[in-house]
């Protein structure tokens, strides 16, 4: 009898501490069939594509109640290709390039640690209708692809950040700030001695209002996207300075959502300066059955390349339940003095 009582003390206590701490596998694959032809490209491509309207991922998530208000959470989630069955979003990501972290919160906001997402990449998502499209969002397009084929770059170093440290205050009244410091982890003999990459990102959500904005101060090369923060002067490759912000907010008045955004990048030593601007709806189609999406962003130039890229999106996205949702998207990018494009992509997008 002794020894039953002592198994069901032990099995009551791991339950409790199985109460406590919670592991959840959680993942998306987003595939379309598209023509695409971005301004800048020589020719039409037809692609099969992953990442239409969200860059496919997987990964685990969990939490631990430490008592007294402390929770410890991490997160591993990578992002793949579903049409090639490859990891992460292009050869040479790193496999857990969504998320590698780990932190602890509290009454006094959190802290955490690893690889996460820069400043810039939720308030871009928040602040348009196309979420975090790499292939049509206006915005996203504008603000965070690389657009080397104009010979010119907008982006700030990468929308996730490695070696990152963020302190995260506590919701007041619907404001959030996020604190982000990057290591840069270079040797002094590189040139690139004391350079890090800072930045501050902001959200406020009250009601139908959602305003976000962000600053970053990128100093050094984001492993992920090495040579970014880099230009070559007099022959040389030199490190650089890069200061990107953007502020933006959405609005939901019932039959439609407004969404707005302006902001500026400049590159020290290459004279590189961009001004964006975007606006967009969405409006609901019945009570459950989709949206409409509209957006256009409009960046303007100055530097290596003086001019203008207009991005136009137009689509409808059906709910087929909570967790599946098909789209069509058309699109239309042109720039100055550049061959421009139409693009055409229809998906699926699957959430588990």
């Amino acid at each position: 009898m002794k020894s039953l009582v002592v198994a069901a003390v032990a099995l009551s206590t791991a339950c409790c501490a199985c109460a406590q701490s919670s592991v959840s596998v959680q993942g998306l694959i987003d595939e379309y069939a598209g023509s695409m032809r971005y301004a800048g490209d020589l020719g039409r491509t037809k692609v099969l594509g992953s990442g239409g309207m969200t860059t496919s991922f997987f990964g685990f998530a969990g939490t631990e109640d430490l008592g007294g208000g402390l929770k410890a959470y991490f997160a591993l989630n990578s992002f793949f290709r579903a049409d090639t069955g490859k990891s992460g979003r292009f050869d040479g990501d790193p496999y857990f390039a969504r998320d590698a972290n780990v932190g602890i919160s509290g009454a006094y906001g959190s802290l955490q640690l690893g690889r996460a997402a820069a400043p810039n990449f939720i308030p871009t998502v928040l602040v348009n209708p196309f979420g975090n499209s790499f292939a049509f969002s206006p915005l996203v397009l504008h603000a965070n692809v690389n657009t080397a084929r104009w010979l010119y770059r907008t982006s700030p170093s990468d929308t996730g950040w490695s070696n990152q440290l963020i302190y995260s205050t506590p919701s007041f009244g619907g404001l959030r700030v996020n604190l982000h410091y990057q290591f840069g982890e270079q040797s002094s003999d590189t040139g690139y001695k004391g350079k890090n990459n800072t930045g501050i990102s902001a959200t406020y959500v009250s009601g139908p209002l959602t305003v976000a904005g962000f600053y970053e101060r990128d100093q050094i090369s984001n492993p992920v996207n090495p040579g970014v923060i880099t230009a070559t002067v007099a022959g040389a490759v030199v490190p650089t300075t890069r200061k990107d912000w953007m502020l933006g907010g959405a609005y939901d008045f019932g039959l439609l959502k407004a969404y707005a955004s302006y902001g500026r990048s400049k590159a020290e030593a290459t004279g590189y300066r961009g001004t964006t601007s975007s606006l967009g709806a969405s409006v609901p189609v019945g009570s459950t059955a989709g949206q409409i999406l509209a957006a256009v962003a409009r960046t303007k130039i100055a530097g290596s390349y003086d001019g203008t890229r207009t991005t136009v999106s137009l689509a409808y996205d059906h709910y087929l339940s909570k967790r599946t949702d098909v789209y069509a998207v058309l699109m239309r990018d042109r720039a100055t003095a550049i061959a421009g494009g139409n693009s055409l992509g229809v998906g699926i997008r699957h959430r588990f």
